[in-house]
């Protein structure tokens, strides 16, 4: 049988971690990316072709010469606040080149795709934890070309019968638990990556966005899910297409929720290190508690209840650090 997969962004943090654990189950990643946001290095398992979702054409040809069974779609642009300050980016990246994708699949007739949505649909939630009919009002360009790409794959399962798994990410964090590969972006934006540097010295202090928020300690809430159980769901997902299941959206995250401090306090402990804080204004549209319900991925996807902690979260992505800054 086939066992090819197209993955649309497999040079970047998540994409190529779940490339290894493609490669550990059997399939073969043809990693398509740019780079203009992965990194070359990254990319160990499977074949390596540089180019642009824009590129209908060349998606074709690989389309044609691999005739992969599935896509995993990761290729898009992740910053809120760049795409409140140039949504073109966004909407061209992230809508039209995912359109150009979803055409090329259709043309070629290659039927399933999981697909790397976010949290960020939902906006500010109306409860806690967010279940998957919650409304979705998202307050930014970036969640918002996301909730228009879930809307695409609804209208292409319904008149092509493209079959989806779409993933609705809370917060990816850690690194390869074997020290291959880590998260490594630039600029970087994510919490515990930060940490970490100011811990190593690659800065002076992270800056906290607000600590008035109406949670015990003021500081807003998350739900972390390590990287590798966040790549774990894909290949679930996969297996789910592969079987004939019906496409769904279905939220990532582990259930669990820290505050910021209390990340940093497991920083400090894990590292050794007093991390120096700074407190700063609060970010437009940054809700004080965004945890996921997890209960229906779990049924659907046939996930195991053994998520990473935090703990384990941080230390994986210390270990990786301590390996490439130093």
């Amino acid at each position: 049988m086939n066992k090819y997969i197209l993955v649309t962004g497999g040079a970047g943090y998540i994409g190529s971690h779940t490339c290894k654990l493609l490669a550990k189950h059997g399939y073969t990643s043809i990693v398509y990316d740019n780079l203009s946001r992965g990194n070359k290095w990254s990319v160990k398992w499977g074949i390596f072709i540089q180019g642009n979702i824009s590129d209908q054409n060349k998606l074709r040809k690989i389309f044609q010469k691999y005739n992969p069974i599935a896509v995993i779609h990761f290729a898009g642009y992740a910053y809120v606040g760049e795409s409140v300050e140039f949504p073109n980016l966004y909407y061209s990246n992230n809508v039209v080149g995912t359109s150009n994708l979803l055409e090329a699949m259709r043309l070629e007739c290659i039927q399933n795709i999981v697909f790397s949505s976010t949290c960020a649909t939902y906006g500010i939630p109306n409860s806690i934890p967010i279940i998957e009919d919650h409304q979705q009002n998202p307050v930014n360009p970036y969640g918002r070309t996301k909730l228009i790409i879930e809307k695409m794959l609804k209208d292409y399962n319904k008149a092509y019968n493209l079959n989806y798994v779409a993933l609705r990410y809370f917060n990816a964090a850690g690194a390869d638990p074997e020290g291959d590969i880590g998260e490594v972006h630039n600029p970087e934006s994510h919490l515990i990556p930060i940490l970490l540097d100011v811990a190593l010295g690659k800065r002076d202090v992270v800056e906290i966005y607000g600590t008035d928020y109406e949670t015990e300690d003021g500081t807003c809430i998350r739900d972390y899910i390590h990287v590798n159980d966040l790549g774990m769901a894909h290949i679930s997902a996969l297996d789910y297409l592969l079987k004939g299941e019906k496409s769904i959206c279905l939220n990532l995250g582990t259930g669990k929720g820290y505050s910021v401090n209390q990340v940093i306090k497991a920083t400090e402990s894990i590292t050794g290190k007093k991390i120096s804080v700074r407190t700063v204004n609060r970010r437009e549209g940054d809700p004080p508690v965004l945890v996921s319900a997890s209960k229906l991925i779990k049924n659907k996807l046939r996930l195991s209840n053994n998520y990473l902690s935090l703990d384990e979260q941080i230390e994986d992505a210390w270990k990786w650090h301590l390996k490439f800054f130093k």
